[in-house]
């Protein structure tokens, strides 16, 4: 910097355009020098203290559910203790990461559950739950002979219900490797495992999400809830999962109001079978004037709704 100088203006100062890579002059922007390189800190820290030191280029974040979670080396040994000797006679080096076969499993157990959080559009505080809870199961050993795949999933099932987002087993078995039948096995062996619990899923944990993907209306929404919960209450769909009696409210509320949405609409968001979705209108259909909320406002009056 000392050597560059603007030939107009050799006293002015010099702006350094870290994007550009240009030395430009501050009186009358000839750029003076280009290809300048930023030796400075990747990103910036944003803190009123000026003691704090800015963060360098050190690499990714410490996984502190690793148990080698950093980046040093250690000497190579045999089982005996003997240090290891490369060809030349000197001690070889090896990461630490790369000794625990644990945490190998473990690395890739949480890749697996972060690509699923980001497939279900879930933030990251569901991820780590979901990753707290595989290394929990997995330092047990109690599940031994079950995929990890497997573990992994139902994790992160269980972090959705935990964290009030719940996810039905056909939306996380959509973004895994694993079938429906073998979530739902290892769903109930973690919870067995670890002894923790989760909140019993209702009909509106469901509501929201899957009104707004198949785009009706507020009216129409708080129209299938209020059936939906009326169903439950009066025993009308006995046996019927929640997500179930969700999506035949939705198929009564949305084939009362002016738009109307089809079973097979209906199933290809809620992942519930059009026969199911069927057979659970046929039994709340008879009671459908008790059902509706009173200021609901049918563009279709409930006599003429589909019988089926």
């Amino acid at each position: 910097m000392a050597q560059l100088h603007c030939s107009a203006h050799p006293d002015s100062s010099l702006i350094e355009d870290y994007h550009a890579g240009d030395m430009i002059c501050s009186e009358c922007g000839l750029v003076v020098g280009d290809r300048v390189i930023d030796v400075g800190s990747e990103w910036r820290t944003f803190n009123n203290d000026k003691n704090t030191k800015d963060v360098s280029r050190v690499g990714a974040a410490e996984n502190t559910l690793l148990g080698g979670s950093d980046l040093s080396t250690m000497i190579a040994s045999t089982s005996s203790g003997e240090t290891l000797l490369d060809d030349n006679g000197k001690p070889m080096y090896h990461s630490r990461r790369n000794l625990s076969v644990s945490d190998r499993t473990l690395l890739t157990a949480f890749r697996e559950i972060g690509q699923m959080a980001e497939r279900l559009n879930l933030p990251k505080m569901i991820a780590d739950q979901g990753n707290i809870l595989f290394k929990q199961v997995h330092e047990s050993k109690s599940l031994k002979g079950r995929a990890n795949d497997a573990i992994a999933s139902a994790s992160m099932y269980i972090a959705c219900r935990q964290e009030g987002v719940p996810r039905t087993f056909k939306e996380i078995c959509a973004v895994s490797k694993v079938s429906k039948k073998e979530i739902g096995r290892t769903f109930k062996l973690i919870l067995k495992t670890l002894e923790t619990k989760v909140e019993l899923i209702t009909t509106g944990d469901f509501m929201s999400r899957f009104c707004s993907n198949l785009s009706l209306s507020n009216a129409v929404q708080k129209a299938a809830t209020h059936i939906a919960n009326k169903a439950v209450d009066k025993d009308l769909v006995p046996g019927r999962s929640p997500v179930t009696v969700a999506a035949a409210a939705i198929y009564m509320a949305s084939q009362a109001s002016d738009n109307k949405k089809t079973q097979r609409e209906i199933s290809e968001v809620t992942g519930v079978a059009e026969v199911t979705i069927r057979q659970s209108y046929k039994l709340m259909y008879p009671r459908a004037q008790e059902l509706f909320p009173e200021e609901f406002k049918f563009d279709t009056p409930i006599d003429q709704l589909p019988t089926q």
